[in-house]
């Protein structure tokens, strides 16, 4: 492989590690980054010199590739960003980064149309995309979905490497429900996107602790640590998230058939974009559709039929129609309650 992927691979690495703040970096700790990463990426196990990694912290340091890094180092031994926000993934692409997308891009269409692939088809036209834009200094012509404000991305890598390296990680972690963070061990399993957020599915060590699903931008700080790794010997990983919307299950939970009926003009939506993979349209008449999908109860589902207002009315199970009877209720109590203050309000004048 030319050299210039390689340096590309350890500045970006050296970049990774520097915008981890929550540890200190040493010549030596990002020497080993260095040559982890281009071990796993290119498979080359003969390390990273000292020499080559204080040579790439001088070329992020100039002007040269359009970097300009503000790396400093703090009390002679360990090495920084001086500005909290700065990334090199936030510069402008030069020269060295468009040929090597334009080669990966050239890589990628040989695989579009390939059933194993079908996801390489979205990834070649970000790519196209961005190459474009950079190339002719115009805006982008494809507007992906996207959220500039996620947070918890920062451990995506971390965690991936640990998942395929089978090494354990120290969590510390805070839900929206809990009142303080806690901090244990895990081993990670799976990384799961749905909805512009990431999650990860793996075994807590504590004793008798069940399946743990962490959002990552709950997470605070990700460590690897020396407990020994626990294997997945129970789970498909493959098929583990199809009975389901969304994250939220326990690898026991059984799904059921949810019936609903949704009015005509909303319909061709539903048929289009199917709420779930075992969609199937039951019956029809003039005023609408109904449809079934084979899932497991949780949040998620709630919140997508939810969504629908109105235009839809879950026929079944039961204890679905209750449940979202009451989420009902409680958004028109909301508003009466607003009516009634809003008539206190005129009142009183």
């Amino acid at each position: 492989m030319p050299v210039n992927r390689n340096a590309l691979i350890r500045y970006r690495t050296i970049d990774q590690c520097l915008q981890n703040r929550k540890r200190r970096w040493t010549l030596d700790d990002l020497i080993e980054a260095c040559s982890d990463a281009i071990y796993e990426y290119q498979g080359i196990d003969t390390g990273v010199s000292r020499r080559t990694v204080q040579a790439d912290i001088e070329m992020m340091r100039s002007n040269k590739l359009g970097y300009e890094a503000p790396i400093a180092v703090i009390d002679k031994k360990y090495y920084t960003y001086t500005d909290k926000t700065y990334s090199i993934t936030n510069s402008p692409l030069n020269q060295q980064d468009m040929q090597v997308l334009s080669e990966v891009s050239g890589l990628l269409k040989q695989f579009k149309g390939f059933g194993h692939f079908a996801d390489v088809n979205e990834m070649v036209s970000k790519l196209e995309d961005k190459i474009y834009t950079q190339k002719t200094h115009s805006a982008p012509v494809i507007d992906f979905e996207k959220n500039d404000n996620l947070k918890g991305l920062e451990w995506l890598e971390v965690i991936r490497k640990a998942i395929v390296a089978k090494r354990t990680l120290c969590v510390t972690y805070q839900s929206f429900k809990a009142r303080g963070p806690s901090t244990f061990c895990i081993s990670g399993y799976l990384l799961k996107e749905y909805r512009n957020r990431w999650f990860v599915l793996g075994q807590s060590h504590q004793r008798n602790s069940p399946l743990l699903t962490l959002a990552l931008d709950r997470i605070q700080t990700v460590e690897e640590h020396a407990d020994d790794y626990r294997e997945n010997t129970e789970l498909d990983l493959t098929t583990y998230y199809n009975d389901v919307i969304g994250v939220t299950k326990t690898p026991n939970q059984r799904d059921c058939e949810v019936v609903f009926w949704i009015d005509k003009d909303n319909a061709p939506y539903i048929i289009t974009k199917p709420l779930h993979h075992t969609q199937k349209l039951l019956s029809e008449d003039q005023t609408g559709k109904i449809f079934s999908i084979r899932v497991i109860l949780n949040f998620e589902l709630e919140r997508e039929l939810l969504g629908f207002g109105a235009k839809i009315r879950v026929l079944g199970p039961r204890i679905l129609v209750k449940q979202i009877k009451e989420q009902f209720w409680k958004a028109l109590e909301g508003y009466k309650q607003e009516q009634r203050d809003d008539e206190a309000e005129e009142t009183a004048r």
